[in-house]
């Protein structure tokens, strides 16, 4: 990888399981840069305006993954705003040449929400990968200030139009608990997934990467991450959930992929909160206020 020029968010993101997925022949790349367009609030990955978009970066991260001789390999990314499809094409090409060099490898993705252009969507399910995840990361009421760059229904919605652009798709999410939700929210979060059929949750105990980010509202104990899982799959039907403290989006990524069986298209199925501009980029317009009350001057004559 550091001959190739290549990321992952194993490194980038500080995951703390990098030793046992790697062992286990399984990694996480993180293409399209290493630089945010957007500032989530827990996230330790750099922001700012990204550098040129590497359109070789495809053709080395599928030679990187056949030398490495991965079995299951996951491609996230940054979110890439200033593109017109957020890195869409640039997802697609990667999947369909880690499938032409190491036919073996099953290829999940963790995708940005593009806005909530389901073109780009489209574009990266007809490549097929094995699993199609997006992170809600937080429950609905702290959203807007954790994750301000993206949209709640958005998020939900765009996993659900995945079952209706391919049924047969396993569908991915992920949930950082630690950050000020309370269990009736978590419980919410979980039937408002459930409505979008999605499969795999992921949910893990938020770290704070820097002073500069959100601080740990609560350390979460094992034996609630273990209920959390009973209650997910037994009474809302997730396919599979995957809980523990140090549990992160791509943890037995490979297991899930050989494993969980896809369900069908949930009762949401089209791209919700598509216009609706999320609280970064909303404007405000400012008014030149004057001094002093209506019909007074400031020298108060």
């Amino acid at each position: 990888m550091r001959s190739e020029g290549l990321h992952t968010v194993c490194e980038e993101a500080g995951c703390p399981n990098i030793g046992e997925c790697w062992e286990a022949g399984t990694a996480t790349f993180m293409i399209l840069g290493d630089v945010c367009t957007r500032a989530c609030k827990y996230c330790g990955v750099a922001h700012g305006m990204p550098t040129k978009l590497d359109e070789d970066e495809p053709r080395r991260v599928a030679q990187t993954v056949k030398e490495m001789e991965l079995e299951h390999v996951v491609i996230t990314s940054v979110n890439r705003d200033e593109l017109a499809d957020g890195g869409a094409e640039i997802y697609a090409d990667t999947i369909r040449r880690i499938h032409h060099e190491v036919p073996g490898c099953s290829v999940e993705v963790l995708i940005p929400d593009f806005k909530g252009d389901e073109d780009a969507l489209k574009i990266v399910v007809d490549a097929k990968p094995a699993i199609l995840g997006h992170n809600l990361e937080t429950v609905d009421r702290l959203h807007p200030d954790v994750r301000p760059g993206g949209r709640y229904w958005r998020s939900i919605s765009f996993l659900g139009a995945v079952k209706r652009l391919d049924p047969a798709m396993l569908t991915k999410t992920g949930i950082i608990l630690g950050m000020g939700e309370e269990k009736d929210e978590i419980r919410q979060a979980m039937i408002d997934l459930r409505e979008a059929a999605v499969d795999i949750l992921t949910l893990g105990q938020y770290l704070r990467p820097s002073a500069m980010h959100i601080p740990v509202a609560r350390w979460v104990t094992p034996d609630e991450f273990a209920m959390w899982k009973q209650v997910g799959e037994q009474e809302y039907g997730f396919k599979h959930i995957e809980s523990g403290p140090l549990v992160r989006s791509s943890y037995h990524a490979k297991e899930q992929a050989r494993e969980v069986e896809a369900g069908g298209p949930g009762t949401i199925q089209n791209v919700l909160e598509v216009d609706i501009p999320a609280p970064a980029e909303v404007r405000l317009d400012l008014v030149q206020l004057e001094l002093g009350r209506q019909g007074r001057s400031n020298n108060g004559a």
